[in-house]
């Protein structure tokens, strides 16, 4: 179970993003019709966020919070390295996904970054955060994971395994998955991973074993024109999870998506179509921000000014001091405070009207 909501964590990046609901700018199109019970777009180069659904409610990442490893470790290993695979390395879930390494086996930490990547090895990913943790092995990459999240300003996610199968506390959130990923496409070696198409497992000799091809199974990089890869995710618990990206006219955009079905549309064609739906913007459109990485500022100055959003619950409304409010939203709540205080004191004015009209009816009464 996620902790409880706290309102200046859903504000981060604009008090327009503390919504359960949609948030797009003022005169936007719709958005398409998704199953995803959360998502957001953003702007990769100037971390403005184009629109989004629940962007700051909690979900269950699944494989996608693979990325928040590859924003931890990837700057820590030489792609060169050769890894021997451990029998902690393949303790994974029974049937989930693996790039099939094996014990005694040896890979160069280029091969593994590309089984994490394409094949979203669990196998991978734990061998990875093992090498990145050092003498502390994988559990030090996970304490880590969760300290880059903090430094990104990801105050909403919390990661129990490195591969993101499920763990108890494990969570995440649309927008703090943006800025995860916003991290990666900065990193020259994630892009070139994230775009292979296929990739050959080398054979281990020694072990008697023949190599093998993997190939990407996110299908944006075949179908999507200007993507530049992403991650996608699954759990029977989280659901469809997916993060894309791509560029278009100089433009990069990023879309992340949280507890989506895979029919009618499959989640990278869900990332597809926000993409699709965020080049339609004008490039000043923005509802909120995504926070820079030890800002601050960490909760950022965006403000709901030019959104739209959806009527909030009474208890979803964000903390006073988690952005600089608007100058026609400080007009507003003046004018509000203005109308309750004469509302507050209309029965006492009525009150001594009354007594006043009853005190000059006694004196001009006829006595009896």
């Amino acid at each position: 179970m996620p902790p409880k909501d706290d309102p200046v964590l859903r504000a981060v990046g604009g008090d327009a993003l503390a919504t359960d609901g949609l948030i797009i700018p003022r005169g936007a199109p719709s958005p398409p019709a998704l199953t995803a019970t959360s998502w957001l777009v953003a702007d990769l180069d100037t971390g403005e966020v184009l629109g989004g659904c629940g962007p700051h409610v909690y979900g269950t990442p699944a494989s996608v919070q693979k990325l928040l490893l590859v924003a931890t470790v990837i700057d820590k290993l030489d792609p060169e390295q050769v890894a021997t695979i451990t029998d902690g390395d393949l303790a994974i879930e029974p049937y989930s996904s693996a790039v099939g390494l094996l014990k005694g086996g040896k890979y160069p930490v280029s091969t593994l970054w590309l089984g994490l990547l394409l094949n979203s090895g669990n196998d991978a990913a734990n061998t990875l955060a093992r090498l990145g943790g050092g003498r502390g092995g994988l559990p030090a990459t996970v304490a880590a994971m969760n300290a880059e999240a903090k430094r990104l300003g990801a105050y909403q996610t919390h990661a129990v395994t490195p591969s993101g199968l499920d763990g108890p506390g494990q969570f995440t959130s649309a927008y703090d998955l943006a800025l995860i990923a916003r991290q990666c496409f900065a990193k020259p070696d994630f892009r070139k991973y994230a775009l292979t198409e296929r990739a050959q497992i080398p054979a281990q000799k020694k072990l008697k074993k023949g190599g093998f091809q993997i190939q990407n199974e996110n299908k944006l990089i075949y179908n999507y024109p200007g993507a530049l890869g992403g991650k996608t995710g699954f759990t029977k618990l989280a659901r469809h999870s997916y993060v894309g990206g791509a560029e278009r006219n100089g433009r990069r955009l990023v879309a992340t998506v949280l507890g989506a079905e895979a029919a009618p549309l499959r989640g990278w064609q869900q990332g597809a179509a926000l993409l699709d739906w965020g080049f339609s913007l004008p490039k000043d459109a923005s509802v909120g921000k995504l926070v820079e990485p030890d800002s601050p500022d960490a909760h950022g100055t965006a403000t709901d000014a030019s959104a739209a959003p959806a009527p909030a619950a009474k208890d979803e409304r964000p903390a006073a001091t988690a952005v600089r409010a608007s100058t026609n939203r400080g007009l507003s709540l003046g004018l509000a405070a203005a109308i309750a205080v004469v509302l507050a004191g209309a029965p006492l004015l009525l009150l001594l009207t009354q007594r006043r009209r009853r005190r000059l009816r006694r004196r001009t009464a006829v006595p009896r």
